[in-house]
């Protein structure tokens, strides 16, 4: 008996700190906590509007509003990331994070638990149609009868293109993706490219992918509006104002619109297709900073060739352009790469030491993927670290080990992850520290830069 007279009091004690601990944690953490703290966690998803980390950097359309309103309140910007939409509400309510910050569909069922506040958008589904010059485009739904019309298994735009085919009366050939290496966003740049007719997608999707392939139309709206919103939990009301209130002041602030244009009208294509030579060059000339680039590559493992295919593919050899990721220059440099080499953001436009600076970038990631021994190889794996940053490279080469493929390869071995990593199946494996990547654009930037170092050689060779 004498045994439970200690074990009763502390049994109190240890319920008593249990009570203690559960009321602390769920204690109420609204802005004013907030702001004492000087923090701000949001919870959103991978994707190529929301946030996505590129050359290093993290990027998106709703990160970078997220990064604006922190910055006009004092506060430091954490990001969590979730692995789908179920999980941005979990997380929230699990007190992971303190805002959404990413385009939830409202939903009557869960207003009771959330506040929808701060960013908020209409939007509908598009039909996404190629529009080169002559093509006849459709212009009503009706004229989808007897179409192709392709789209992923199992989505919601599955799932609208069977409603819309029921409320014509049957008559659209739907063709169902069921291939998991496919995206949707693929079958956008299949469209593009004439592979297939048509496909489906939300408009914002549509817009931003219209940035990278000029020749889509996405005018036609197939779908009902959906409202959707930034959300918050129900016990913060003053970060729903605080949000609300920010969104209306600056809505139509240059900043705004910025951010706005920077994903949704620049466009994002890198600069392809043959370089033509300025007739008033030398022959045998390349460009008019044919100099600087053999003075600084002379001593080092590159050829000059190289340097001037990358600042071709970069910038076209136009010193006074910057990307919409903020990348320029001649060499196409970040700011915080910039930095990183000892350049600051005007620095850039100085072609000698952009030139410079790019060959340390080049050094910097080839001892990055020294494990690469064949230098044939390794300078496919940096050039494609120069282009989308060496994290998603990275990511691609993990890939590839797990699944039994070569991480020191590249053709069919880890170009195969890199293309893959804008498959949420793959990088939101474990494996991958970088999120999303668009990595088809990197591919495809390999290959240019390659083949244009080698169409250098052959012009400066017949000199």
């Amino acid at each position: 008996m004498g045994k439970f007279r200690f074990i009763l009091p502390l049994l109190g004690i240890l319920i008593l700190s249990f009570s203690c601990k559960s009321k602390k944690e769920n204690a109420v953490h609204d802005f004013d906590q907030i702001l004492a703290k000087g923090e701000l966690t949001i919870i959103t998803l991978n994707s190529s509007t929301s946030y996505f980390i590129y050359k290093e950097e993290p990027m998106g359309y709703d990160y970078d509003l997220a990064q604006d309103f922190c910055d006009h309140h004092g506060l430091k910007l954490n990001v969590k990331v979730a692995e789908n939409v179920n999980r941005l509400v979990e997380m929230l309510h699990n007190g992971e994070g303190d805002l959404i910050a990413y385009e939830l569909p409202i939903q009557n069922e869960l207003k009771d638990s959330i506040i929808y506040c701060g960013l908020s958008q209409v939007s509908h589904q598009v039909l996404v149609q190629q529009a080169n010059k002559g093509d006849t485009l459709i212009q009503d739904v009706t004229d989808l009868i007897g179409k192709e019309v392709y789209v992923k298994h199992n989505t919601k735009y599955h799932q609208r293109l069977k409603n819309l085919n029921a409320e014509l009366g049957g008559g659209i050939i739907i063709k169902d993706v069921e291939q998991d290496t496919i995206t949707s966003e693929d079958l956008i740049e299949m469209v593009s490219l004439g592979k297939i007719k048509y496909t489906i997608s939300d408009e914002y999707i549509a817009k931003l992918n219209r940035t990278y392939y000029r020749n889509i139309d996405i005018s036609l709206p197939i779908s009902f509006d959906q409202r959707s919103s930034w959300a918050v939990r129900k016990d913060t009301p003053l970060l729903a104002q605080a949000l609300n209130d920010w969104f209306a002041e600056n809505d139509n602030t240059p900043v705004y619109k910025g951010i706005t244009k920077k994903y949704f009208e620049l466009s994002k294509r890198t600069f392809d297709g043959e370089y033509e030579i300025p007739k008033n060059l030398p022959k045998g000339s390349i460009s008019v900073y044919d100099e600087l680039f053999k003075k600084h590559a002379e001593g080092t493992k590159y050829d000059w060739h190289l340097i001037a295919a990358v600042a071709y593919h970069e910038s076209r050899f136009q010193n006074n352009l910057t990307s919409w990721a903020g990348a320029a220059g001649i060499m196409g440099l970040m700011p915080r790469t910039a930095k990183s080499l000892g350049l600051s953001s005007d620095d850039r436009m100085n072609p000698e030491l952009s030139i410079d600076a790019a060959i340390q970038l080049l050094d910097r990631l080839d001892k990055i993927f020294k494990n690469v021994s064949d230098p044939n190889e390794r300078i496919k794996f940096v050039l494609a670290a120069y282009n989308g940053g060496n994290g998603h490279i990275n990511d691609a080469q993990a890939l590839a080990s797990k699944y039994g493929a070569d991480p020191a390869v590249w053709e069919g071995n880890v170009k195969k992850y890199v293309e893959l990593k804008s498959n949420p199946e793959y990088y939101n494996d474990p494996v991958c520290k970088s999120g999303y990547f668009r990595g088809g654009e990197t591919i495809r930037y390999v290959n240019d830069v390659l083949s244009t170092t080698e169409r250098f050689r052959r012009i400066t060779n017949k000199q």
